[in-house]
């Protein structure tokens, strides 16, 4: 699997510093699929494969994508057994499983206003 460019937007977004305590939190948790697989992984540890499964659409190379940057981040941990097969699971960090309360907050605000929304 190919790295990003150091070159990217992307790449250069992904460190962008700022004195903003928020900006830095929703660079974690940003985009489309950190979210869903950080619920999933607060349920309990999870293989590749069972993620896939319960996250609908995503792809195998953007759900890659995705653990490689939580697990680099610190929120989530990759455990390799030494097995044939391998085995490879995730779960969350002890700072990932600080980060879930703000989570769920978030999930309970955007239930409220999607609502609001959707009866107009």
């Amino acid at each position: 699997m190919a790295n990003t460019k150091e070159t990217s937007t992307n790449n250069q977004n992904r460190f962008f510093i700022t004195d903003c305590n928020a900006t830095y939190a929703i660079q974690l948790i940003g985009g489309r699929w950190k979210l869903p697989i950080l619920f999933q992984l607060q349920k309990e540890k999870m293989r590749f494969g069972e993620l896939k499964k319960i996250i609908t659409n995503i792809t195998e190379r953007m759900l890659t994508l995705q653990l490689k940057e939580l697990e680099k981040d610190g929120l989530v941990s990759r455990t390799v057994y030494a097995e044939v097969p391998p085995r490879v699971e995730y779960e969350l960090t002890k700072i990932g499983k600080e980060l879930m309360p703000v989570c769920e907050e978030l999930n309970k605000w955007g239930a409220k206003h999607k609502m609001e929304l959707l009866e107009k």
